[in-house]
This record gives C-alpha cells, structure tokens and sequence, in this order.
C-alpha cells in the first residue's frame, strides 16, 4: 500500500521540476533569439563577402552582368553566385560577332556535367566581340567573372536605358542576398555539406548537394525554367 504514496511524491517532485524549468527558460528566450538573429546576419554578411558585386557593374535576375565601355559598347558576362552554383563547365558556346541579342533572352550557352544551360543577356544589342580566352578554357572563368572572365562586347540598341533597367547598388545586394537565401532553403537537409573549409560555398555546390535535381534547380535560378520545373531550351542564335 505504500505504492501510491511513493509515487505521489515522485509526481510532486516532477511538478515542482518542471515549475522551476519554466522560470529559466523563460529567461533564455532573448539570449536564443539574438543568437538566431545573429546567425541569420552571419548568413548575409558571408553572402556578402562570397558573392562580391563591384561597383559600376548592372546585373540582370537570371545572374548575369554588364558593364559600359563607352560608346555604346557594353562588356557582359555571367556572376560569380551562377559559377559557384554550376561548378566548373566543361565548355562554353558563344554566339559570333554580328549576332543581335535581345535583352532578357539566351545570350550563350554552358555545359556543365554534360548538361546545357542557357544564359540570358543582360543588354540587347549587336555582338561586336567575343572573349576567345574565356571560350578556350571555360573552366577558369570563375578566377575572375568580372575581368578576364568577361564573354562578350555588344553595342546595345539604347544604351541610355541598359544600365537603368538592371539591378545595381542596394538592390542588386538585396537581390544577391535573396538569391543565396533560396538555394540555401531549397538545399536546407544538406546545408552543412555547403560550406568548404574556411566556411565558403563550395565550387559547384549545387551538383554537390542535389546531384538529381541541380539541372531544374540551376534553371530556377537563371530564370530558364519551364513552368513545370524543368530546365527549358529557349532559343540559341
């Protein structure tokens, strides 16, 4: 008959625990969301240390960039957050000079582990030139996007409005940030295998993490999808 009585007290021990838990974790709330906030602006501040954006530069949303030369002439290429994202390609394919490009369509095209992925041009215009280094060995153009990693020289159709209509500034960081923030959401299970030694992102992280699924991942990010999440083929000059 003692059974209950003993048990009793155990409960009353259990209750008396858990009313002085809750005091102290209590306290702790504040502490535990400063350390997710700071976190989420560690996240940021590395996104800006990974994915520099350099002045004078406008960026297009599908991850391309433009920067004026003067007389009309503007040079192009694609960003360091898509070369990081696809790895290193295995060849490049770049349309010839005397090709007009529209803006906001397929400017060239990647292969990137024996897939192709289309680019889109940040300026519409006439090609005038082509970067035969970068169109050569492929695989260094993310030792330098913005310089020697350069693609083409177009002359564009209003060269008034091109640097207007891309992303610069507050906004294209605003923009680089949010980019980096939804690859990192959509590979959230694998989010630790993104970070290299020294905490940046790895080359190519996207086939690292999603080997099946990067093609439409990569497609989402450079705006090339389809609206059933497949990778599309828009039209090559």
């Amino acid at each position: 008959m003692e059974f209950l009585p003993t048990k009793g007290l155990e409960y009353l021990m259990v209750i008396g625990y858990l009313l002085l838990l809750v005091p102290f974790a209590w306290t702790l709330r504040p502490r535990m969301a400063r350390a997710v906030a700071a976190g989420a602006r560690a996240v940021r501040t590395g996104s800006g240390a990974w994915f520099p954006l350099p002045e004078g530069l406008g960026f297009h949303p599908g991850h391309t960039w433009a920067r004026p030369e003067g007389d009309g002439v503007f040079r192009v290429g694609m960003d360091g957050f898509a070369l990081r994202m696809l790895g290193r390609p295995e060849a490049l394919h770049l349309p010839s000079p005397g090709t007009r490009l529209e803006a906001g369509e397929a400017g060239w095209r990647l292969t990137v582990g024996g897939h192709d992925l289309s680019l889109l041009s940040p300026v519409g215009g006439e090609v005038v030139a082509v970067n035969p280094e970068a169109e050569a060995d492929p695989g260094r153009l993310g030792d330098d996007p913005y310089r020697s990693g350069w693609l083409l020289a177009m002359r564009a159709h209003r060269p008034g409005r091109t640097m207007r209509n891309l992303l610069s500034g507050k906004l294209a960081r605003a923009w680089m940030d949010e980019s980096f923030d939804r690859v990192s959401h959509r590979l959230l299970p694998q989010l630790g295998a993104l970070l290299q030694d020294g905490g940046e992102p790895v080359e190519g992280f996207a086939r690292v993490l999603d080997p099946e699924h990067w093609p439409a991942i990569a497609a989402e990010m450079l705006l090339t999808a389809e609206p059933d999440g497949e990778g599309s083929r828009p039209s090559f000059p």
